[in-house]
């Protein structure tokens, strides 16, 4: 779906709460913290910006962040957990504002990490901002995907194909769905107003994954680590505009 300029505004008011949660609960990680905690400097981020979460209670989520240390790849759950030095933890936001939504993740270090947990991260990210790169008027949806693909894959690592990237607008999941890989096809033609959330989740091992018993929490089946950065993007006149920057 394309979106107006006046929609677009709002999505843009949304995404710089959500860049606001994702620079604060960033800001506080280091040892000893509680996945817990992060979740609690999110929700006064929320609150004080007067918007709404989109991630509390979507199919029951129970928290306004998914924080997902280590192997875990995606959705998982605030709580007792506690960040030691060397881990890594995948902070994924989301806020609305006035009906539109917005939606990013980061990947942070705790204290040190090993000099191949470094590269990781810095690959994942480079891998969202050739993404990123490709959502102009003319190209294909999945000229994305191959682009992502192509960063990670180069680097020695692996891309999950089971969890993608998304449309996003009055609803945080819209169709289609941006897959992190070359599909075989090239998807649909983009065109300005459309707009997206790019989420390269990459692995350190393989891409398989395992759905644990709480319904959510999505892990390396192979116990290796993972890292995941996303932005919500919208397509315009003068290229790719990231709507999840400060």
């Amino acid at each position: 779906m394309r979106r107006r300029p006046d929609e677009i505004a709002k999505m843009r008011k949304a995404g710089r709460v959500v860049a606001e949660m994702l620079a604060t609960t960033s800001a506080a990680v280091r040892p000893g913290v509680r996945t817990a905690q992060l979740d609690r400097v999110a929700r006064e981020v929320i609150e004080r910006r007067g918007a709404t979460s989109n991630f509390l209670n979507y199919h029951g989520y129970p928290a306004v962040i998914c924080t997902s240390p280590n192997n875990v790849i995606v959705h998982g759950i605030p709580g007792d957990y506690i960040l030691a030095e060397g881990d890594i933890v995948s902070i994924d936001c989301g806020a609305v504002i006035e009906g539109y939504h917005g939606d990013a993740a980061v990947t942070v270090p705790v204290g040190d990490i090993p000099p191949l947990t470094e590269k990781l991260l810095r690959v994942t990210e480079e891998s969202l901002s050739a993404g990123i790169g490709q959502l102009v008027e003319g190209n294909r949806l999945h000229d994305v995907g191959y682009a992502v693909q192509t960063v990670a894959e180069g680097a020695g690592f692996s891309v999950v194909r089971g969890y993608t990237g998304h449309a996003i607008g009055t609803r945080m999941h819209e169709e289609p769905s941006v897959p992190n890989y070359w599909p075989g096809k090239p998807g649909p033609a983009l065109r300005t107003g459309m707009v997206f959330a790019v989420e390269p989740m990459v692995n350190l091992g393989g891409p398989e994954t395992i759905q644990m018993e709480d319904g959510w929490t999505v892990v390396t089946a192979d116990g290796s680590l993972s890292a995941h950065f996303e932005h919500t993007i919208a397509i315009t006149d003068n290229g790719p505009e990231v709507l999840t920057l400060p």
